[in-house]
């Protein structure tokens, strides 16, 4: 019986020659991924093992962005933890004030993430790598404690849906446009614990940071994962980024899978996910009624890289915001905002009547730099919007593209990017 692409990854991993799914398996762990919320549980699991040191401080990556710079005092305790723990184990890279990022854009650019890898995060939305050919998925912070004090991890081989990609997209419908359908096809359950598995030779016109995108909302569809094939692009990413070998898989020719759906990313349109789920999903061009919102954010682990900004510069450039509208631009990584800068993207965004932070997850979660009130709207390029997610209970989320979220802006409503041009 043949193999899926993430079912021989694992298998290599554990030493064996083949799985199936359903199979329990201990796999070694090339990557062990933290932030300044769930290490520090990590952290003190660790203390309670009574473990001396490490695995290896090359395979950690402590990177705190939630609360970062610290909002407050509690959060100023978390990043202190983490900070301590990573100096007394001298973890290589751990990634302080100044040189953090967000976390799923910032491994990747530190050629931390390669093909091949089996990567834990404490963070669900660690599933972000497969698009660089990786199997990576989120797990919980006693999963963490442990793969840092062994190395290794615990895994139920998933089942896979396969997901054939065909065509050209159109204008304006970018990686964000393609997962939101995908979800609002078959659910936020719809892959639950199973492998997404892309294919096909539409994959050829995703740009790396779309398949960034589509790969790490894998788990709002129920994914244990999503993973794209190794192609050329890909190849050149990882060795423009890092110094480390990729290792190629490839799914079987017999691989099976519990469905094989087909997607005609010619025929798709601007999405977006309304309140309260990321799985209710309409085009711009079924949203009849004008919805009136109070603010856009642009930003995340999910479009907060340089095509995002790109795409949302090139329809703010010249324009302004709406009345009464917040404007709030967050680069994935400092290097994301240096090149940003360099390229007068900020500038644009400024002009526009918008704000640019520091990197961080900040407004995604509730947690801080864009708090929703009572009543108020957003329309978020990240990737949950469940009730109160972003402040107030009765505020509400709708998930979109970096290119809506700009035209949204621009409108004072939410719009597509053609009715800008």
């Amino acid at each position: 019986m043949g193999m899926t692409m993430t079912q021989k990854i694992l298998a290599a991993h554990a030493g064996l020659e083949s799985v199936v799914a359903g199979q329990l398996i201990e796999a070694d762990l090339d990557l062990v991924l933290g932030n300044d919320i769930t290490s520090p549980v990590a952290i003190h699991e660790m203390d309670k093992m009574k473990v001396d040191g490490v695995f290896n401080k090359d395979k950690i990556a402590l990177v705190p962005d939630h609360f970062v710079p610290n909002k407050d005092i509690k959060s100023a305790e978390h990043c202190k933890c983490v900070r301590e723990f990573a100096l007394k184990n001298n973890i290589t890279n751990y990634f302080e004030v100044g040189q953090m990022g967000i976390e799923h854009a910032l491994l990747p650019e530190k050629g931390l993430t390669v093909a091949g890898d089996v990567i834990i995060g404490a963070d669900s939305h660690t599933c972000t790598y497969g698009a660089v050919g990786a199997f990576s998925t989120g797990v919980g912070s006693t999963d963490m404690a442990a793969g840092m004090a062994t190395g290794k991890a615990w895994f139920k081989v998933p089942s896979a849906i396969k997901f054939v990609l065909k065509n050209k997209p159109a204008k304006w419908v970018s990686g964000k446009d393609i997962i939101l359908h995908i979800i609002g096809m078959i659910g936020v359950d719809g892959a639950l614990y199973k492998s997404m598995e892309f294919t096909g030779d539409g994959i050829a016109y995703l740009s790396m940071d779309d398949r960034f995108t589509i790969a790490n909302m894998a788990i709002e569809a129920g994914g244990k994962n999503g993973i794209f094939p190794v192609d050329e692009l890909c190849l050149k990413y990882i060795s423009e980024h890092s110094d480390r070998k990729p290792v190629v898989y490839e799914a079987d020719p017999d691989a099976e899978y519990d469905e094989v759906i087909e997607i005609d990313l010619s025929s798709l349109e601007p999405t977006v996910a309304f309140p309260h789920l990321p799985e209710n999903t309409r085009t711009i061009s079924d949203i009849k009624e004008e919805i009136k919102i109070d603010q856009v954010v642009i930003g995340s682990c999910t479009n907060g890289r340089m095509d995002d900004l790109r795409t949302a510069a090139a329809l703010l450039k010249g324009r302004h915001v709406a009345k009464g509208m917040r404007l709030i631009v967050i680069p994935g990584t400092q290097k994301i905002y240096l090149d940003a800068i360099e390229e007068g993207l900020v500038r644009t965004f400024i002009e526009a009547g918008g704000i640019v932070s520091t990197p961080t997850c900040g407004p995604c979660l509730g947690g801080y730099m864009g708090v929703l009130a009572e009543n108020e709207r957003c329309v978020s390029t990240t990737n949950r919007n469940f009730i109160g997610r972003m402040g107030h209970i009765t505020s509400e989320i709708y998930l979109a593209s970096p290119a809506v979220a700009a035209a949204s802006a621009i409108k004072g409503y939410i719009a597509g990017p053609d009715s800008i041009e």
